[in-house]
């Protein structure tokens, strides 16, 4: 009997230390950003060889990738999180143009101040995220199909009352309004590094990952959405607000919408009613090259950070290596594609390691 138990112990320990080894390997492994991760040093490493004689390894091309990431990735991190919560928001598009063309309508045509505007495009965001929550919820209708309309609805508005008003679809002269230099310096500044210039919507970009990597990770709220992404009833049952918290999503999304409109109106000092269009569907990649399941309950904001910055690297890399902008699309259809199966891959070899 000693011996017997001695070999159960044996058998016990050496059990639990599989366990271990495993275990540690099986955290990283299901960790939706490694891939993102991977992948934005791959690519990096790819263009640095094919593209690094031509810009691509100077700071100059350093800030020019980080800022086309720093634009996406303000969209996708809250996408991201509403997308984990388990639905999808086609309408931030529509809300870049109607946001940005609120605040350049206001202060340039009717002279309110640029932060008056400002104000007014945010109120007007929020409630149109509400609203997409809301009838989501009332109606039980998909949100895919619920955003797709306000994407309509909001763009065909804003072409129609923009050319009502002013007779154009473009409207500038936002530098000239009052209010317009304070804006600048915290939308539209930027930080010098050598010979390049940072632009402030990149610390933008990293405090929205931070706050929602806390969010996600660090409150209850976060688990809230994790659980209403996985299993709504399920959590419903347990005792979450699933309506509270996906109403809550859709403001976030629509509110990092206006923000982006916001900086891409001063920086540009005006807006177009078609700025934003297709905004969505980049965003939705990135969401997806950065880790997140299509069905919900599975996801990261830093991973959707990661899939902006690849973004990012090969737009610019496309160009710095001299190759033909058309194939961009190409690229990202197939990033896109190659996203999807990885996660497949992973996500069904961590249930096998995990059993």
């Amino acid at each position: 009997m000693r011996v017997s138990r001695g070999v159960a112990n044996k058998r016990e320990v050496n059990t639990d230390e599989r366990v271990m080894r495993v275990s540690v390997w099986r955290k990283l492994l299901v960790r939706p950003e490694m891939g993102a991760i991977g992948g934005s040093i791959a690519v990096w490493i790819f263009f640095a060889i094919i593209a690094g004689d031509s810009g691509f390894l100077t700071l100059a091309g350093t800030a020019n990738y980080l800022t086309v990431s720093a634009e996406l990735g303000i969209l996708a991190v809250p996408v991201a999180l509403l997308m984990i919560g388990g639905e999808f928001d086609l309408s931030i598009g529509s809300i870049i143009g109607v946001s940005g063309m609120v605040v350049t309508i206001l202060s340039v045509q009717l002279g309110w101040n640029i932060w008056s505007a400002i104000l007014v495009a945010m109120l007007l965001a929020l409630v149109v995220g509400f609203l997409n929550g809301y009838l989501v919820l009332r109606t039980g209708l998909p949100s895919f199909i619920v955003t797709l309309a306000t994407q309509f609805i909001l763009r065909g508005t804003t072409i129609g009352v923009t050319r009502a008003l002013t007779g154009l679809t473009q409207v500038g002269g936002l530098n000239q309004t009052a209010g317009y230099q304070l804006a600048r310096a915290v939308f539209d500044s930027s930080i010098t590094i050598g010979d390049a210039q940072f632009p402030v919507s990149i610390l933008w970009w990293l405090a929205i990952t931070a706050i929602a990597t806390w969010v996600l990770l660090g409150t209850p709220f976060g688990n809230w959405i994790f659980g209403v992404g996985g299993d709504a009833q399920a959590a419903r049952n347990v005792g979450v607000p699933v309506r509270r918290v996906k109403i809550l999503l859709f403001i976030g999304t629509a509110l990092a919408a206006c923000l982006l409109a916001v900086i891409q109106a001063v920086h540009s000092t005006g807006a177009d009613v078609l700025r934003g269009q297709n905004q969505e569907f980049l965003t939705i990649i990135a969401v997806v090259v950065g880790g997140t399941l299509l069905t919900g309950g599975y996801g990261s904001a830093i991973g959707s950070a990661f899939g902006a910055l690849i973004y990012g690297i090969v737009g610019q890399g496309i160009f710095f290596a001299g190759v033909d902008a058309d194939w961009n699309s190409v690229v990202l259809g197939l990033l896109l594609l190659l996203a999807v199966l990885l996660n497949r891959y992973v996500r069904k070899y961590a249930m096998e390691v995990r059993r």
